[in-house]
């Protein structure tokens, strides 16, 4: 059989950068057990109430909901456990000195396959206010209104 190769999505965590602003972002890899990676690869997996911590030295995934898998007997995992992230020393440390800082959380933006090992995508993010919330917005419209104008414009309308 060959060996997969390149990046497929599972979940995304859209939410995540309209609550957040994200600072710095990295790339773990996760401990899962067997029955966890066929629900994976059968794309079924949330992100939406799960963060991250660093608890002694080590990181883990909490509140990421990867449902049962449908054939699973007996070894079939739990929905929502704590799932151990895999990351260098450095990074563990890089991460613990920005998350000292007040109002910084650890959350997870992206699950994905990168050449057959899954992986997640964390970042250390402060949380938005509501004024900032409705800025990004009003950025976001601006910006999807001039690209129409420009469109408009090029077909002559």
């Amino acid at each position: 059989m060959p060996k997969e190769t390149g990046r497929k999505l599972i979940a995304q965590n859209k939410k995540a950068r309209h609550d957040y602003h994200i600072d710095d972002t990295f790339e773990a890899g996760m401990v899962l057990t067997g029955t966890e990676v066929k629900s994976l690869r059968e794309g079924r997996a949330s992100l939406v109430d799960g963060f991250a911590e660093i608890d002694r030295g080590e990181a883990w995934l909490l509140q990421v909901h990867i449902p049962q898998y449908a054939q699973g007997t007996w070894t079939n995992h739990e929905a929502r456990r704590r799932r151990k992230l895999l990351l260098h020393r450095a990074e563990i440390d890089r991460i613990e000195r920005k998350l000292a800082d007040k109002g910084t959380t650890l959350v997870p933006l992206s699950l994905y396959f990168k050449d057959g090992r899954a992986k997640v995508e964390i970042a250390v993010a402060r949380g938005k206010k509501a004024y900032d919330k409705r800025q990004t917005i009003r950025e976001r419209d601006a910006r999807n209104e001039a690209r129409d104008a420009v469109g408009r414009k090029l077909k002559g309308l």
